[in-house]
Protein backbone atom coordinates (compact mmCIF):
# COMPACT_ATOMS: atom_id res chain seq x y z
CA UNK A 1 0.00 0.00 0.00
CA UNK A 2 1.57 3.53 -1.17
CA UNK A 3 2.04 6.14 1.16
CA UNK A 4 0.24 9.55 0.62
CA UNK A 5 1.65 12.27 -0.45
CA UNK A 6 2.03 15.61 2.04
CA UNK A 7 1.33 18.25 0.08
CA UNK A 8 1.30 21.59 2.91
CA UNK A 9 3.96 23.85 2.00
CA UNK A 10 4.98 22.19 -1.47
CA UNK A 11 4.31 24.96 -4.08
CA UNK A 12 4.88 22.58 -7.51
CA UNK A 13 3.66 19.69 -5.49
CA UNK A 14 0.25 21.37 -5.48
CA UNK A 15 -0.11 22.95 -8.49
CA UNK A 16 0.66 19.49 -10.31
CA UNK A 17 -1.94 18.11 -8.02
CA UNK A 18 -4.22 20.48 -9.02
CA UNK A 19 -3.51 20.28 -12.54
CA UNK A 20 -4.77 16.59 -12.80
CA UNK A 21 -8.25 17.15 -11.73
CA UNK A 22 -11.39 19.01 -13.50
CA UNK A 23 -13.82 18.40 -10.46
CA UNK A 24 -13.44 18.66 -6.57
CA UNK A 25 -15.92 16.74 -4.23
CA UNK A 26 -15.69 18.14 -0.94
CA UNK A 27 -17.09 17.02 2.17
CA UNK A 28 -18.22 19.72 4.29
CA UNK A 29 -18.05 19.00 7.87
CA UNK A 30 -14.54 18.40 9.04
CA UNK A 31 -13.20 20.05 5.75
CA UNK A 32 -14.74 23.55 4.73
CA UNK A 33 -16.07 24.20 8.66
CA UNK A 34 -16.75 22.10 12.28
CA UNK A 35 -19.87 22.93 13.00
CA UNK A 36 -20.80 26.75 12.65
CA UNK A 37 -17.27 28.08 12.99
CA UNK A 38 -16.05 28.17 9.07
CA UNK A 39 -11.89 27.27 8.54
CA UNK A 40 -9.82 30.01 7.48
CA UNK A 41 -8.69 30.42 4.18
CA UNK A 42 -11.95 28.36 2.76
CA UNK A 43 -13.53 30.68 0.51
CA UNK A 44 -10.28 32.14 -0.72
CA UNK A 45 -9.39 28.04 -1.52
CA UNK A 46 -12.82 27.38 -3.02
CA UNK A 47 -12.51 30.40 -4.94
CA UNK A 48 -9.24 29.73 -6.94
CA UNK A 49 -10.13 26.37 -7.69
CA UNK A 50 -13.49 28.12 -9.34
CA UNK A 51 -10.98 31.15 -10.69
CA UNK A 52 -8.92 28.33 -12.42
CA UNK A 53 -12.41 26.48 -13.86
CA UNK A 54 -12.25 23.49 -11.54
CA UNK A 55 -16.21 22.46 -10.98
CA UNK A 56 -16.94 22.00 -6.91
CA UNK A 57 -19.88 19.82 -6.00
CA UNK A 58 -20.70 19.30 -2.20
CA UNK A 59 -20.95 15.72 -1.13
CA UNK A 60 -22.29 15.46 2.61
CA UNK A 61 -23.26 12.58 4.58
CA UNK A 62 -25.18 15.23 6.85
CA UNK A 63 -28.34 13.65 6.70
CA UNK A 64 -30.27 17.10 8.90
CA UNK A 65 -30.30 19.41 5.87
CA UNK A 66 -31.71 18.80 2.58
CA UNK A 67 -29.64 20.68 -0.75
CA UNK A 68 -31.93 23.80 0.10
CA UNK A 69 -31.04 24.01 3.55
CA UNK A 70 -27.30 23.47 3.06
CA UNK A 71 -27.35 26.04 -0.01
CA UNK A 72 -28.64 28.56 3.01
CA UNK A 73 -25.26 27.39 5.37
CA UNK A 74 -22.89 27.86 2.20
CA UNK A 75 -24.20 31.54 1.33
CA UNK A 76 -24.50 32.47 4.84
CA UNK A 77 -20.87 31.58 5.04
CA UNK A 78 -20.02 33.65 2.07
CA UNK A 79 -19.60 30.50 -0.50
CA UNK A 80 -22.02 30.62 -3.25
CA UNK A 81 -23.05 27.86 -4.21
CA UNK A 82 -26.80 26.87 -5.92
CA UNK A 83 -28.69 23.67 -5.16
CA UNK A 84 -27.17 21.85 -8.24
CA UNK A 85 -23.98 21.92 -6.60
CA UNK A 86 -25.30 19.96 -3.29
CA UNK A 87 -25.97 16.53 -3.27
CA UNK A 88 -26.57 15.08 0.34
CA UNK A 89 -27.20 11.60 1.35
CA UNK A 90 -31.00 12.62 2.00
CA UNK A 91 -30.78 13.22 -1.69
CA UNK A 92 -29.22 9.81 -2.13
CA UNK A 93 -31.69 8.20 -0.17
CA UNK A 94 -35.00 9.80 -1.61
CA UNK A 95 -33.73 9.33 -5.39
CA UNK A 96 -32.82 5.41 -3.93
CA UNK A 97 -36.70 5.38 -2.57
CA UNK A 98 -38.50 6.47 -5.40
CA UNK A 99 -36.45 5.24 -8.46
CA UNK A 100 -34.56 2.14 -7.82
CA UNK A 101 -36.16 0.23 -4.75
CA UNK A 102 -39.96 0.11 -6.88
CA UNK A 103 -38.14 -1.49 -9.81
CA UNK A 104 -36.43 -4.48 -7.67
CA UNK A 105 -39.76 -4.48 -5.14
CA UNK A 106 -43.44 -4.62 -6.72
CA UNK A 107 -44.71 -4.84 -4.04
CA UNK A 108 -44.07 -1.86 -2.60
CA UNK A 109 -46.52 -0.12 -4.34
CA UNK A 110 -48.69 -1.60 -1.56
CA UNK A 111 -46.85 -0.34 1.04
CA UNK A 112 -45.34 3.15 -0.84
CA UNK A 113 -44.56 5.04 2.90
CA UNK A 114 -41.46 5.35 4.52
CA UNK A 115 -41.33 5.93 8.30
CA UNK A 116 -38.30 7.94 8.78
CA UNK A 117 -36.10 8.45 11.82
CA UNK A 118 -34.51 12.01 11.37
CA UNK A 119 -34.94 15.21 10.79
CA UNK A 120 -36.39 17.58 8.31
CA UNK A 121 -33.77 17.61 5.39
CA UNK A 122 -34.64 13.89 5.12
CA UNK A 123 -38.13 14.76 4.97
CA UNK A 124 -38.00 17.55 2.53
CA UNK A 125 -36.16 15.46 -0.24
CA UNK A 126 -38.94 12.54 0.62
CA UNK A 127 -40.84 15.18 -0.84
CA UNK A 128 -39.21 16.41 -3.73
CA UNK A 129 -39.85 13.22 -5.01
CA UNK A 130 -42.72 12.67 -4.16
CA UNK A 131 -42.02 9.62 -1.73
CA UNK A 132 -44.95 9.29 1.23
CA UNK A 133 -43.68 9.74 4.69
CA UNK A 134 -44.58 9.60 8.39
CA UNK A 135 -41.98 9.70 11.31
CA UNK A 136 -39.49 12.24 11.13
CA UNK A 137 -40.32 15.62 12.55
CA UNK A 138 -43.87 14.47 13.87
CA UNK A 139 -44.09 15.90 17.39
CA UNK A 140 -46.27 13.03 18.98
CA UNK A 141 -43.32 10.34 18.67
CA UNK A 142 -40.93 13.08 20.31
CA UNK A 143 -42.85 12.25 23.70
CA UNK A 144 -40.52 10.94 26.77
CA UNK A 145 -41.03 7.12 27.74
CA UNK A 146 -43.53 4.89 25.97
CA UNK A 147 -47.28 3.64 27.71
CA UNK A 148 -47.78 0.43 28.78
CA UNK A 149 -50.38 -0.04 26.00
CA UNK A 150 -47.98 1.00 23.36
CA UNK A 151 -46.45 -2.40 24.14
CA UNK A 152 -49.88 -4.12 23.52
CA UNK A 153 -50.66 -2.07 20.27
CA UNK A 154 -46.93 -2.80 19.23
CA UNK A 155 -46.89 -6.45 19.55
CA UNK A 156 -50.19 -6.97 17.82
CA UNK A 157 -49.64 -4.41 15.10
CA UNK A 158 -52.60 -2.50 15.78
CA UNK A 159 -53.22 0.43 12.88
CA UNK A 160 -53.20 2.94 14.94
CA UNK A 161 -49.46 2.64 15.93
CA UNK A 162 -48.17 0.59 13.05
CA UNK A 163 -49.11 2.16 9.53
CA UNK A 164 -49.39 -1.15 7.22
CA UNK A 165 -48.38 0.93 4.06
CA UNK A 166 -44.65 1.45 5.69
CA UNK A 167 -42.76 -0.43 3.74
CA UNK A 168 -38.96 1.21 4.18
CA UNK A 169 -37.44 2.37 7.40
CA UNK A 170 -34.84 5.11 6.87
CA UNK A 171 -32.75 6.14 9.41
CA UNK A 172 -30.38 9.23 9.68
CA UNK A 173 -29.51 11.16 12.85
CA UNK A 174 -32.39 11.88 14.82
CA UNK A 175 -32.01 14.88 17.18
CA UNK A 176 -34.83 13.42 19.13
CA UNK A 177 -34.28 9.54 18.79
CA UNK A 178 -36.00 7.70 21.25
CA UNK A 179 -37.10 4.29 22.77
CA UNK A 180 -40.49 4.45 20.83
CA UNK A 181 -38.65 4.84 17.41
CA UNK A 182 -36.46 2.60 17.87
CA UNK A 183 -39.33 0.09 18.92
CA UNK A 184 -41.68 1.54 15.82
CA UNK A 185 -38.52 1.11 13.44
CA UNK A 186 -37.81 -2.04 14.68
CA UNK A 187 -41.29 -3.89 14.25
CA UNK A 188 -41.45 -2.23 10.82
CA UNK A 189 -38.57 -3.80 9.92
CA UNK A 190 -39.60 -7.47 11.60
CA UNK A 191 -43.10 -7.09 9.59
CA UNK A 192 -41.04 -6.96 6.40
CA UNK A 193 -40.09 -2.94 6.10
CA UNK A 194 -36.98 -2.32 3.75
CA UNK A 195 -34.16 -1.23 6.19
CA UNK A 196 -31.82 1.73 4.46
CA UNK A 197 -29.83 4.68 6.05
CA UNK A 198 -28.73 7.60 4.55
CA UNK A 199 -25.54 7.10 6.39
CA UNK A 200 -24.05 5.37 9.04
CA UNK A 201 -21.13 7.56 10.55
CA UNK A 202 -20.09 6.88 13.81
CA UNK A 203 -19.51 10.52 15.16
CA UNK A 204 -20.94 14.04 14.20
CA UNK A 205 -17.79 16.80 14.22
CA UNK A 206 -18.56 20.16 15.59
CA UNK A 207 -17.80 22.60 17.68
CA UNK A 208 -13.73 21.04 17.80
CA UNK A 209 -15.60 17.62 18.91
CA UNK A 210 -17.46 14.62 18.20
CA UNK A 211 -20.78 13.99 18.73
CA UNK A 212 -23.58 11.06 17.99
CA UNK A 213 -23.79 9.95 14.34
CA UNK A 214 -26.01 9.07 11.86
CA UNK A 215 -25.05 5.24 12.66
CA UNK A 216 -25.64 5.72 16.61
CA UNK A 217 -29.31 5.42 15.63
CA UNK A 218 -29.35 2.46 13.39
CA UNK A 219 -26.71 0.86 15.30
CA UNK A 220 -29.79 -0.71 18.16
CA UNK A 221 -31.68 -1.57 15.34
CA UNK A 222 -28.60 -3.84 13.69
CA UNK A 223 -27.97 -5.21 17.26
CA UNK A 224 -31.74 -6.07 17.90
CA UNK A 225 -32.03 -7.33 14.08
CA UNK A 226 -29.02 -10.27 15.18
CA UNK A 227 -26.60 -8.16 13.05
CA UNK A 228 -28.49 -7.37 9.66
CA UNK A 229 -27.24 -4.14 8.71
CA UNK A 230 -29.07 -1.08 6.70
CA UNK A 231 -28.44 -0.58 2.79
CA UNK A 232 -26.55 3.07 3.43
CA UNK A 233 -27.08 5.53 0.83
CA UNK A 234 -24.12 8.19 1.96
CA UNK A 235 -20.53 8.11 1.95
CA UNK A 236 -19.06 5.45 1.43
CA UNK A 237 -22.03 3.81 -0.73
CA UNK A 238 -21.14 3.52 -4.45
CA UNK A 239 -24.80 3.70 -5.09
CA UNK A 240 -24.10 7.52 -4.02
CA UNK A 241 -21.35 7.53 -6.01
CA UNK A 242 -23.25 6.25 -9.40
CA UNK A 243 -26.15 9.18 -8.80
CA UNK A 244 -23.17 11.53 -8.31
CA UNK A 245 -22.17 10.58 -11.45
CA UNK A 246 -24.98 10.23 -13.46
CA UNK A 247 -26.34 13.41 -12.47
CA UNK A 248 -22.62 15.83 -13.15
CA UNK A 249 -21.64 12.85 -16.17
CA UNK A 250 -17.73 13.83 -14.81
CA UNK A 251 -14.76 11.80 -15.76
CA UNK A 252 -13.90 9.65 -13.02
CA UNK A 253 -9.74 9.75 -13.41
CA UNK A 254 -10.10 13.25 -13.47
CA UNK A 255 -11.80 14.13 -10.58
CA UNK A 256 -10.70 14.33 -6.58
CA UNK A 257 -12.50 13.45 -3.19
CA UNK A 258 -11.52 15.57 -0.49
CA UNK A 259 -12.29 14.56 2.66
CA UNK A 260 -11.28 14.47 6.66
CA UNK A 261 -12.77 11.11 6.70
CA UNK A 262 -10.72 7.39 5.99
CA UNK A 263 -13.43 5.39 6.65
CA UNK A 264 -16.27 7.41 4.91
CA UNK A 265 -14.73 10.14 2.53
CA UNK A 266 -11.70 8.83 1.23
CA UNK A 267 -12.83 4.94 1.10
CA UNK A 268 -16.23 6.69 -1.41
CA UNK A 269 -13.16 7.55 -3.42
CA UNK A 270 -10.74 4.75 -3.53
CA UNK A 271 -14.00 2.61 -4.12
CA UNK A 272 -15.38 4.50 -6.59
CA UNK A 273 -12.11 4.65 -8.72
CA UNK A 274 -11.28 8.61 -8.70
CA UNK A 275 -8.24 9.54 -9.84
CA UNK A 276 -7.66 11.24 -6.44
CA UNK A 277 -8.14 11.31 -3.04
CA UNK A 278 -7.26 14.28 -0.27
CA UNK A 279 -7.15 13.96 2.80
CA UNK A 280 -7.66 17.34 5.45
CA UNK A 281 -6.54 16.72 8.97
CA UNK A 282 -8.88 19.41 10.24
CA UNK A 283 -11.69 16.64 10.91
CA UNK A 284 -12.00 12.81 12.29
CA UNK A 285 -9.01 11.12 10.80
CA UNK A 286 -5.27 12.04 12.30
CA UNK A 287 -2.71 11.61 10.38
CA UNK A 288 -1.22 8.14 11.75
CA UNK A 289 -4.65 6.50 10.19
CA UNK A 290 -3.98 8.80 6.87
CA UNK A 291 -0.10 7.47 6.97
CA UNK A 292 -0.91 3.67 8.54
CA UNK A 293 -4.51 3.32 8.32
CA UNK A 294 -6.18 0.39 5.83
CA UNK A 295 -8.00 3.19 3.59
CA UNK A 296 -5.30 5.67 2.83
CA UNK A 297 -5.70 9.24 0.77
CA UNK A 298 -3.06 9.32 -2.39
CA UNK A 299 -2.48 12.82 -1.04
CA UNK A 300 -2.92 15.02 2.60
CA UNK A 301 -2.66 18.16 3.95
CA UNK A 302 -3.18 19.74 7.16
CA UNK A 303 -6.16 21.91 6.43
CA UNK A 304 -7.75 23.07 2.69
CA UNK A 305 -6.32 26.36 2.59
CA UNK A 306 -2.78 24.42 2.35
CA UNK A 307 -3.53 24.59 -1.74
CA UNK A 308 -3.35 28.49 -1.44
CA UNK A 309 0.10 27.64 -1.79
CA UNK A 310 -0.09 27.05 -5.61
CA UNK A 311 -0.97 30.87 -6.11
Amino acid sequence: MSQPQYLTGQKESIQDFLSNYDIFLFDCDGVLWSGDHLFDGTVATLEMLRAAGKRVVFVTNNSTKSRKDYCKKLEGMGIPATEEEVFGSSYSAAVYIARILPERHPDLKSKPKVFVIGESGIEQELDSEGVPHIGGTDPSLRRLGIDPDDYTKIAAGDPTILDPEVGVVLTGLDFHFNYLKMCLAYHYIKRGAIFLATNIDSTLPNAGALFAGAGTMSAPLVKMLGGEEPVALGKPSQAMMDAIEGKFKFDRSRTCMVGDRANTDIRFGLEGKLGGTLGVLTGVSTKEEFLEGDTRPHFYVDKLSDLLAAK
